[in-house]
C-alpha cells in the first residue's frame, strides 16, 4: 500500500512540475507589450465593433432621434425610438433597392421612417460619412446640420395616413378622405373612428382662426399682385386683425392655398397659378404602391401635404418602440 502512495505521490509532483514549466515557458515567450501594440489591438476592436454596429443598423433596427416637433405628442423632440429595418424588406445599402418587399406593404397608421424628398445633399462622400458617423454612435452623433445648425433631415418620420388609390384634400386643416371607389369625402375623424384607429393626429390652431389666416394669405396674394394694399376689401383686413400678431401663419398649407386663389383670380390668363390653385381643391391623389405621410402635429408639420406622395420604395422603416426618456417608454408598433 505505502508503495502505490509513493508512486502517485511522484507522478503528481511530476505533472505539477511540467505544468509550472510551461508556465514559465510561455510567459518567457510572451512577447513584450508595448503602447503601438496597445493602441492597435483597440483600434482592430473598435473597427470591429463600428462594422457591426453598422451592418444592425442598415439591416437589423436603427436607433433614430427625434429632430422637430411634427409628431407632438405621440413623439417629442429628442425622443429616441426603435426602428425595425427588415418589416418593410431588407434595403441592400441607404437609399438602395431593397429585398423580400413585395408582400410587405406599410399599412395604414404605422409610424414610419422614410428618405426626405427635399433633403438636399452636399455630396455623397459627404452624405456616406455623416450616415456611417451616426449610424455607428447608435444616433449619438449627427454631423449633418443646416446653416443654423440644426440637424439636416435627412430621414422623416410621420404617419402613414393615406393609401394607394385614395384622394387626401386639406380645408382649414381638417383632413377630407375620399377612399378608393367613393366619390364622398369623409372627415378624417369619423374615417379614423369608423376603422377604430389611434387618437395620435391632433390640430392646435382653432377654428375661429382660419378666417384670419385666410385674409393674410389673400392679402399677401394682393401684394404679389402688386395691387396697393390701401385698396383691398375692407372685410379682408378686419379678419386680418385676429392674426396681425403672429410672425408667421399658424397654418402654412391654409395660406398658401388662400394665396393661390388670389393670384389665380387676379390674373386667370396665368395658367400655373390655376393649376396651382386647382391642385388644393381637388386634393392629392396617392398613386398605387405609394401612401402619403402627414405628422401628428398637424399644424406644425412639414410633410405630404407639401412634397407629396412617398413611394414605397423609399420607405426605410417601422417605428416600433419609444425607449428614452425612461418615463415615455412606450410600444408604438400598433400606433
Amino acid at each position: 500500500m505505502q508503495r502505490l502512495l509513493d508512486f502517485l505521490e511522484q507522478q503528481t509532483v511530476k505533472i505539477l512540475t511540467r505544468r509550472k514549466a510551461l508556465r514559465l515557458l510561455a510567459a518567457a515567450e510572451k512577447p513584450k507589450r508595448t503602447f503601438l501594440g496597445e493602441v492597435k489591438g483597440w483600434a482592430d476592436a473598435l473597427v470591429f465593433a463600428v462594422f457591426a454596429v453598422l451592418l444592425i443598423n442598415q439591416y437589423l433596427f436603427q436607433l433614430f432621434v427625434i429632430p422637430s416637433p411634427s409628431m407632438v405628442s405621440t413623439l417629442n423632440i429628442g425622443d429616441r425610438v426603435f426602428v425595425s429595418k427588415t418589416i418593410y424588406g431588407i434595403e441592400l445599402y441607404p437609399g438602395g433597392p431593397k429585398v423580400g418587399s413585395a408582400n410587405r406593404q406599410v399599412a395604414r397608421d404605422q409610424i414610419i421612417t422614410f428618405y426626405n424628398p427635399e433633403y438636399t445633399s452636399r455630396g455623397p462622400l459627404f452624405d456616406i460619412l455623416s450616415q456611417i458617423i451616426y449610424m455607428g454612435t447608435f444616433s449619438l452623433v449627427n454631423i449633418d446640420r443646416k446653416d443654423d445648425g440644426s440637424m439636416a433631415e435627412r430621414l422623416y418620420v410621420k404617419r402613414a395616413i393615406g393609401l394607394g388609390g385614395e384622394t387626401i384634400r386639406f380645408v382649414d386643416g381638417k383632413v377630407l378622405i375620399r377612399p378608393t371607389g367613393m366619390d364622398q369625402w369623409i372627415e378624417e375623424e369619423q374615417f379614423r373612428s369608423s376603422l377604430a384607429l389611434v387618437d395620435g393626429p391632433h390640430r392646435s390652431v382653432e377654428d375661429r382662426l382660419y378666417g384670419g389666416i385666410r385674409a393674410w394669405g389673400a392679402l399677401y396674394g394682393y401684394q404679389m399682385a402688386g395691387v396697393d394694399l390701401q385698396s383691398v376689401p375692407s372685410y379682408l383686413k378686419n379678419e386680418y386683425a385676429a392674426v396681425a400678431q403672429d410672425s408667421y401663419p399658424d397654418d402654412m398649407y391654409a395660406f398658401t392655398k388662400s394665396q393661390g386663389r388670389t393670384q389665380s383670380l387676379f390674373n386667370p390668363a396665368d395658367m400655373a397659378a390655376r393649376s396651382k390653385y386647382a391642385s388644393y381643391e381637388r386634393g392629392i391623389y396617392v398613386p398605387e404602391g405609394h401612401i402619403l405621410p402627414l405628422g401628428d402635429n398637424r399644424d406644425n408639420s412639414r410633410d405630404g401635404r407639401y412634397f407629396g406622395p412617398v413611394s414605397q420604395t423609399k420607405i426605410n422603416g417601422s417605428v416600433r418602440l419609444r425607449f428614452w426618456p425612461l418615463n415615455r417608454i412606450a410600444y408604438l408598433g400598433n400606433k
